[in-house]
């Protein structure tokens, strides 16, 4: 397998372990061979993916909040990681209308207390933060934003995980300095990954499983905002870039200790519409329309392209599927699932995509 010598025996912490990104990401490593504690909430009873893939048989599973700072320490330091990924997040923009403090608590202060806790580890340590593309100041032009470029954040999902990326500089510029690597041994990286489909995401207000539930039932699919243009990705796409990222961390802890893009080339970003009607012509049937009432009551982005050369050119990561194929194997992966064979559905998605690595990659 692709990967496996970097993970094969290693351990890795990974928060947000039970939701959909983890779910994805512990099956992943598990196939690698890591030995693996997940940290997170339990799963909510709508996203039910880590337990159709029983994911307490994959790692040590820690059910606690990341806001818990002190049993969060203590569950990173007596395992000792080699690497962490740090997932767990309030990951909903419409939601983090409902529950700002929510979001910025556990997506700015949670993360804060990783890192905090990462400064007690006397070990080598690599650590990358997964944030989103949304931490962009976003002027709403037809633009690709790079890794340098201003962080901001209109609704509070968006300046959480904005807020998250400066606390993260802070403890990189503070206590885990580049200059002083020899010393602390710790490297930090932040990973901002397109907007993710795939199949077991059961959230609301996310486009798959939304088109997903409504075809189920036979009900028109409500679409927001048919013209929102966003960077759709498959699940494993960014993973793989974790994973990648992580890996080149280990050998070199200073070049690496950055921030990286992952998403689709700029020219392959759909508009909703354009995306509900594929996966409207994958599932072989089916409407959508426009909601009437209060749809456009709180403020999204109409428009959100990334740029992803730095990861082309100091990873050797480009996309391997299109936005046509990445929504394809989502929708098809949910036509598919019976309950049980969520693992092995995962499990040929992920093998199918290291082979398609293998004839794809640049050399």
């Amino acid at each position: 397998m692709l990967l496996s010598n970097s993970y094969k025996g290693k351990k890795v912490f990974l928060t947000g372990h039970t939701g959909f990104k983890g779910s994805w990401l512990l099956t992943w490593l598990h196939l690698l061979g890591a030995q693996i504690k997940g940290y997170s909430l339990a799963p909510l009873l709508s996203q039910q993916l880590y337990s159709s893939i029983k994911g307490d048989e994959l790692c040590d599973s820690v059910i606690a909040n990341i806001l818990d700072a002190e049993k969060l320490e203590k569950e990173i330091i007596d395992f000792e990681p080699d690497i962490i990924f740090h997932l767990a997040a309030q990951p909903l923009v419409r939601y983090s209308y409902e529950e700002p403090l929510d979001t910025f608590n556990v997506n700015a202060i949670g993360t804060a207390n990783v890192l905090n806790a990462v400064r007690k580890l006397e070990k080598p340590c690599q650590v990358v933060a997964i944030t989103t593309d949304k931490v962009y100041y976003n002027t709403e032009s037809d633009y690709a934003y790079k890794e340098t470029d201003r962080l901001g954040g209109y609704d509070p999902y968006s300046a959480s995980k904005a807020a998250a990326e400066i606390i993260i500089d802070s403890y990189r510029n503070s206590f885990f300095n580049s200059k002083d690597v020899a010393q602390h041994s710790k490297s930090i990286a932040v990973a901002r990954a397109g907007n993710v489909i795939g199949g077991g995401d059961w959230a609301k207000d996310r486009i798959i499983p939304d088109i997903i539930r409504a075809l189920q039932n036979q009900e028109p699919v409500q679409v927001r905002n048919p013209k929102a243009i966003r960077p759709w990705q498959h699940v494993i796409e960014p993973l793989f870039g974790y994973l990648l990222l992580a890996s080149k961390m280990a050998n070199d802890p200073v070049q690496y200790a950055g921030a990286y893009n992952f998403g689709p080339v700029s020219d392959d970003c759909w508009e909703v519409q354009k995306v509900v009607n594929k996966a409207i012509e994958v599932w072989g049937g089916g409407k959508f329309q426009t909601p009437l009432g209060d749809y456009k009551a709180v403020h999204e982005a109409g428009i959100l392209k990334l740029d992803i050369d730095k990861a082309r050119q100091q990873l050797n990561w480009q996309p391997v599927f299109n936005a046509g194929e990445a929504i394809e194997k989502a929708v098809l992966w949910y036509k598919n699932f019976t309950g049980p064979n969520a693992l092995d559905l995962m499990q040929k998605d992920i093998t199918h995509y290291e082979q398609q690595l293998l004839t794809t990659q640049p050399a």
